[in-house]
């Protein structure tokens, strides 16, 4: 009996086990046919899981497109730099003889500080953060190799590097508003144009990363039979700009000179090719590192600011005039003043000249004679068709963002009149050197660009490419000639108001400017000696101009001197360095009696490759420029700036004797004379400020390898200042 009811028991168990067996069986049976069918465990795709685990994925980096100046010499890049990582928390160590963290700070503080230029105090502060891994600011980026291999050389444990890429501006504050700037985003990592070229642009100059995908074992090592697939990276294009960097190095340097001395509000310039409307330089102050970004206007004031322009109207009015046959130079009127209905038009000579003639009246700037000439002679009507002929009416098109439109103030007589000798009516900088063009090139106005072509750095294809476009033909070619002859004489006539503009050895035909300002409190205009827009727009050679140069001076604290003066030292240093670099001969005999400063203006560079350092040294010194001897060598094997170059009194010529550099002292250089180092010895220079050098990066000594990263701090002239008094002490 008791058996039989153990056996029952028994019989309960196994049928309860195996009920319970049924069913996981059946569970188990049910997942793994769900597992099949979906691919999926709690939400989670097991093929995804699998590659996670079997599979590698490595980013193959694009470059964002390069923007070059029209010889290929580079603006802005993309340049790898080393960033100086400490890490900090102990717990990634797992060899106790073979740490990876810092182990002492004191010591590693010790021995880093000097090579970044830091306190030890400020290294040991933040090697002693409660944090897993810490930087160090801005002196532990941008590192050269050069510097790194000698940190790596002292084997700190815990101190180590991260590549980084950062978009670069070699030329520091170089036609900043133009090229704009491009920076990092913190978000994606992505490099982004943000203002200029650089942002208008960002569809062709955008890079796409590409990948590679490899099977690899459970010890991250590839399989040999690996199926990979590779993705290659999409580079962004390669942008060339109708910029010369030569010009625009010209007109950055001469404009820095007069803010130096004279302190303007505002200085607006721009080189252009008449013949065919090409951009060879273009710069305004105040400006911008792109480097630091230390931005105080974001807008491109010679596209988009719209001003009166003043007496430089006049040019296209004269042109008008004869273009209509109603101009006699010859005939005369009485100057000083003229009436406009109740109003009245007064010259800038209070009472006038007495009785000149036309071109008498050019020459001096009379309003008088350009406000007869305008409701007179042409007529306030047809004067509109020629402003709109000359394209005063619409923006001119420039391949730049942010254009404005003109401000035609034509709805009262007086103000039709004004317009006529540079009042009432404002006009952006472009739309004059836009309406210039058909004066220098055979009555022909052609339209203004900035970029020349847009290249695949990839395939080398010509992604986009501009090419010279005639706007219109306001004027032949016949009165294109005739108002070159007559403004040659405002520049070559001993009562011209031109006559600062003169350079020897070309002849210059141009107009002066003396644009009052808007009162910004109220009705009429500034007053005082200073509160002006002084300009010259002027074209050389008079028979054949190749270059159309604008100049405005805005607000220049002139110290009692004439507003001329800031102008000319921008202009004429620009026009004819430019000439010479462009290897335009000159129209006419050069002045001996100003032959000293017709050699400081250009001395021609010599070739020194090849001669000893000694011989190249005196070879260059009897020319009138300092020589910098760079490395050990028994020869020159480079020079920079190279053979022909023109070149002005006292500049730095550095000649290279061996491949091994060390670099020099560079306190108190200018950004333009360490931008040749950068040039010949294939560094990336990154700036901060402006004016000569007072620190940098790399110690005097060390050896520089390409692609070497320099920073240099600039500041005011004090220390240039501090070393001319040395010398003539």
């Amino acid at each position: 009996m008791k058996l039989t009811q153990k056996n029952k028991n028994m019989n309960r168990g196994a049928a309860f086990l195996a009920l319970i067996f049924g069913v996981l069986f059946f569970t188990i049976f049910i997942r793994f046919f769900y597992i099949q069918s979906t691919g999926s465990v709690h939400g989670q795709a097991l093929a995804a899981k699998a590659e996670e685990l079997y599979e590698s994925q490595r980013t193959i980096e694009a470059k964002r497109g390069s923007i070059l100046d029209r010889k290929g010499e580079v603006i802005a890049e993309d340049k790898s730099s080393y960033k100086l990582v400490a890490i900090l928390d102990d717990k990634i160590t797992t060899d106790p003889e073979n740490p990876q963290h810092v182990v002492d700070v004191q010591e590693t503080a010790e021995k880093i500080a000097p090579l970044i230029d830091m306190e030890v105090n400020e290294v040991e502060e933040v090697l002693s953060k409660d944090l897993y891994q810490v930087e160090f600011g801005s002196a532990g980026r941008d590192i050269s190799h050069t510097l790194k291999e000698k940190i790596e050389e002292l084997e700190l444990p815990g101190i180590t590097f991260n590549r980084d890429t950062q978009r670069f501006y070699p030329n520091g504050l170089f036609a900043s508003h133009l090229i704009g700037y491009a920076q990092n985003q913190e978000d994606t990592g992505e490099t982004v144009g943000m203002m200029g070229l650089e942002k208008t642009l960002e569809k062709y100059l955008h890079e796409e990363d590409g990948y590679i995908k490899f099977e690899k074992d459970q010890y991250n090592w590839k399989l040999p039979n690996s199926d990979d697939e590779i993705v290659a990276p999409k580079n962004g294009n390669n942008v060339y700009l109708t910029i010369d960097q030569k010009i625009q190095t010209f007109l950055e340097d001469s404009m820095n000179q007069v803010v130096e001395e004279y302190s303007p509000e505002k200085i607006i310039a721009v080189v252009a090719d008449p013949k065919t409307g090409k951009i060879l330089a273009m710069a305004q102050r105040p400006s911008f590192d792109p480097n630091t970004r230390d931005i105080t206007s974001y807008y491109n004031d010679v596209i988009s600011y719209p001003f009166e322009p003043g007496s430089t109207m006049k040019i296209f009015t004269l042109a008008s005039a004869i273009e209509e046959g109603v101009y006699n130079g010859n005939a005369t009127f009485q100057s000083g003043s003229y009436a406009v209905g109740p109003s009245v038009v007064r010259d800038h000579k209070r009472g006038g000249w007495g009785v000149i003639t036309f071109n008498e009246g050019v020459q001096k700037s009379s309003n008088v004679g350009f406000s007869i000439l305008a409701k007179d002679a042409l007529g306030t009507d047809r004067f509109y068709q020629y402003l709109d002929k000359f394209g005063f009416t619409k923006k001119t098109g420039i391949d730049l963002p942010n254009e404005a439109e003109s401000k035609m103030n034509f709805n009262y007589e007086i103000d039709k009149v004004s317009t006529a000798f540079g009042q009432a009516s404002a006009f952006t900088p472009i739309q004059l050197v836009q309406a210039a063009t058909a004066i220098g090139n055979n009555g022909k106005m052609m339209k203004p660009y900035v970029i020349e072509k847009i290249v695949d750095q990839d395939t080398d294809e010509i992604v986009k490419e501009n090419s010279p476009k005639v706007v219109s033909q306001p004027i032949s070619e016949k009165t294109a000639k005739e108002t070159l002859d007559i403004l040659e004489t405002v520049v070559s006539s001993e009562g011209g108001t031109g006559k600062p503009y003169r350079i020897d050895g070309y002849e210059v035909a141009g107009k002066t400017g003396t644009a009052q300002i808007p009162n910004p409190n109220g009705k009429g205009y500034m007053t005082g000696h200073d509160n002006y827009i002084f300009s010259f727009l002027g074209m050389a050679p008079k028979e054949d101009p190749e270059l159309v140069v604008y100049v405005a001076v805005q607000q220049p604290d002139l110290k009692g001197k004439a507003g001329s003066v800031p102008v000319s030292m921008i202009f004429n240093t620009v026009m004819k360095n430019s000439l010479q670099y462009l290897q335009i001969e000159p129209t006419e005999e050069v002045n001996t009696n100003n032959q000293s400063q017709t050699t400081s203006d250009g001395i021609e560079l010599p070739d020194t490759v090849d001669l000893g350092p000694t011989d190249a040294v005196n070879q260059l010194k009897e020319s009138g420029l300092e020589p910098i001897i760079l490395g050990s060598g028994k020869k020159v094997i480079s020079q920079y700036p190279t053979v022909g170059t023109a070149m002005m009194s006292n500049e730095k010529i550095l000649i290279q004797t061996s491949e091994n550099v060390k670099i020099p002292d560079l306190n108190g250089w200018s950004k333009r004379d360490v931008m040749k180092l950068g040039n010949l010895l294939g560094l990336s220079i990154k700036t901060e400020g402006s004016g000569y050098v007072t620190k940098q990066s790399v110690k005097k000594g060390t050896v520089l390898k390409k692609g070497d990263v320099l920073t240099i701090t600039l500041s005011s002239s004090d220390v240039k200042t501090e070393k001319n008094k040395e010398a003539t002490d």
